[in-house]
């Protein structure tokens, strides 16, 4: 299988779980890889009057680290900016508006080892 396309199906179950988890949190989806001129939001949830931005990171095995090692400042003021941009043109000025993070880790045999919903301010 090409490797870009394994990659892809790989984010795209990390999403999925994703979704699961915050389900289970309460959360509503509202939007999901949300697009705007400064970068994108994974997911974008609601529980409410909260509404969380959120970034998913899968991987597979350890030969790129933890999902949380792969946010960097930049990634992170990038999606501070694009949950600003999302507030803005909703309106949503009274909302309290986070950042989270959910981490799926797979072994290499692509046998789901965590799922983990973690706050980023």
């Amino acid at each position: 299988m090409n490797p870009n396309r394994q990659r892809i199906g790989l984010g795209r179950r990390g999403e999925e779980l994703a979704v699961q988890a915050l389900r289970r949190r309460g959360y509503e989806i509202v939007e999901r890889n949300w697009r705007c001129p400064v970068g994108e939001a994974d997911i974008i949830a609601r529980r409410g009057q909260e509404w969380a931005f959120v970034e998913v990171r899968t991987r597979r095995g350890e030969a790129f680290g933890t999902p949380e090692e792969s946010i960097t400042p930049q990634k992170r003021a990038r999606m501070q900016a694009v949950a600003e941009r999302y507030i803005a043109e909703q309106g949503l000025w009274e909302a309290d508006g986070h950042l989270l993070m959910v981490a799926v880790e797979m072994d290499r045999a692509g046998r789901l080892q965590r799922v983990e919903v973690l706050e980023m301010d």
